[in-house]
């Protein structure tokens, strides 16, 4: 059995490459790429007021029993800095008041009393301090030890081969735009599932392309400019402004901070042929690597490889470290200690959180210096194996767009290339920063998909202390709608 061979196996019985729209959205169809993780309670029943969770307290922490066989901890010093009443936490800007470095290192509670709202903490202070704890943000929130798995710094990802072509997400101009956003929504929902999404009915030309790129947030500027609309004259040092064709690649492997998305619209395309576009999961493929190929996986996750953008002789381009980063970004866990990172890196095989971030362009690699003698051959036959995932005829999604069809795609996961062309191909588009993009996103979740949870609001009572009353309340519009007690907090 040959690698293809392989890895057709494999996806069949482990991923599937979305065979169908409908069965895509099926459990079989979809691979969630989260941390693995002890096993924990997953929901806590509702705390109802006859029958109030179990308070004990020490010189230290308080504990919560939730049922005889389930109990948190916190830390005084702890509960003290997360205190969201409106002296110590901005209810509108959502920024702490209180100084953090003038609580006591040894504070302890004068007071902890089990109330249907939460668990009341009477502080020691010159004036009466009270805060309130919302029972169901102890139970998301609770450390010692974790009641739920850690929150994923993503959604629930579909992984996709070239059967996605039988249908492919796609949304329509006049939804994105519509003033009530569900458009919008269901477009960057696709992005994140998917990876990338079809827009159609877009109109051909670079202001209304534009106007579609700022619904997501602002528009990044680079060596190419703000919003491009460009033909292959060379006009810019980089292949893109020529006819060649171009293999699967992620864009900016070169920026510290690669952009998150870029948007592409081909405004049109006139005597001559070719030019169509290439897509590739690269999280799919980064999923068949480590099935069937753990080793190189794991080389590929640990090897920086440094990069350069240097046709323009007014730019040199390399990223922060010059040793690059690894092909395949993980999630920074710590396992040692309890201690969680939180940044991309490479870590090791057994501190590798989830993988969120893919950066390949080996047009733009630069010298490999940095390898140790001993792994060089193994590296090579590394990104050997990488290139025959991408390549695959299982892993490509050919397209040939049209005008009036724009396609957006996640730069940090879906790689992208083009067949070569001939003729006059005029494209315009933009790149957008993935916090932007992401921003955006948790907005319109939060507004459209909001659960009670998140939507927990608090009001302070009348008097001269700081008690507060937590209530379930819709969030409202507006910055200052938006819980205190919200999970993005």
């Amino acid at each position: 059995m040959n690698t293809w061979e392989a890895c057709i196996a494999v996806q069949t019985r482990r991923i599937s490459t979305y065979p169908s729209r409908s069965a895509a959205a099926t459990a079989t169809a979809t691979t969630t790429l989260q941390n693995s993780y002890p096993d924990v309670p997953q929901h806590l029943p509702d705390v109802v007021a006859d029958d109030l969770p179990i308070i004990s307290l020490d010189a230290r922490q308080v504990a919560i029993g939730w049922n005889t066989r389930t109990w948190s901890r916190f830390h005084s010093i702890w509960l003290r800095d997360h205190c969201r009443c409106p002296k110590c936490f901005h209810p509108i800007t959502k920024q702490r008041l209180f100084n953090t470095f003038e609580i006591p290192r040894d504070i302890a509670p004068l007071r902890v009393e089990s109330r249907p709202t939460g668990l009341e903490v009477t502080w020691p202070s010159k004036e009466p301090h009270i805060s309130l704890y919302p029972w169901s943000w102890l139970q998301r929130n609770s450390y010692d030890p974790p009641l739920s798995k850690p929150k994923s710094t993503s959604t629930e990802k579909i992984l996709w081969g070239s059967k996605i072509q039988q249908a492919p997400p796609i949304v329509a101009y006049e939804d994105v735009m519509a003033s009530d956003d569900r458009g919008l929504y269901k477009w960057l929902t696709n992005v994140s599932k998917f990876g990338f999404s079809f827009v159609s009915g877009v109109p051909t030309t670079p202001e209304a392309t534009e106007e579609l790129s700022t619904r997501i947030g602002f528009i990044r500027e680079t060596q190419y400019g703000k919003f491009w609309d460009f033909t292959s004259d060379l006009a810019k040092g980089d292949t893109a402004y020529t006819t060649l064709a171009l293999g699967a690649h992620t864009d900016n492997t070169y920026f510290t901070d690669p952009c998150g998305l870029q948007l592409f619209h081909l405004l049109s395309h006139t005597n001559g042929s070719g030019g169509a576009t290439l897509l590739v999961d690269g999280f799919y493929a980064a999923s068949i690597m480590k099935e069937l190929h753990p080793k190189a996986y794991d080389l590929l996750s640990r090897v920086r490889v440094p990069a350069h953008a240097a046709g323009e002789p007014g730019a040199l381009y390399t990223p922060f470290p010059p040793s690059g980063y690894p092909v395949l970004g993980h999630e920074s866990v710590d396992v040692v200690d309890g201690l969680g990172g939180g940044g991309v890196g490479e870590g090791n095989s057994s501190s590798r959180g989830e993988l969120v971030q893919v950066r390949w362009n080996n047009d733009d690699r630069s010298v490999m210096r940095g390898l140790s003698a001993d792994v060089v051959e193994e590296w090579y036959e590394a990104i050997r194996l990488w290139n025959e995932c991408l390549t695959s005829p299982d892993s490509e999604y050919w397209v040939q767009l049209q005008p009036g069809t724009a396609v957006v795609l996640n730069n940090h996961r879906v790689l992208h290339g083009r067949s070569a062309f001939d003729g006059k191909r005029r494209m315009c588009g933009a790149y957008i920063g993935v916090d932007e993009y992401r921003s955006k996103l948790a907005v319109l979740r939060e507004r459209f998909e909001g659960s009670a949870e998140s939507n927990i609001s608090v009001n302070s009572n009348a008097g001269a202390d700081s008690t507060l009353a937590a209530e379930e309340t819709p969030v409202a519009g507006g910055s200052g709608g938006r819980s205190v007690w919200s999970d993005a907090l």
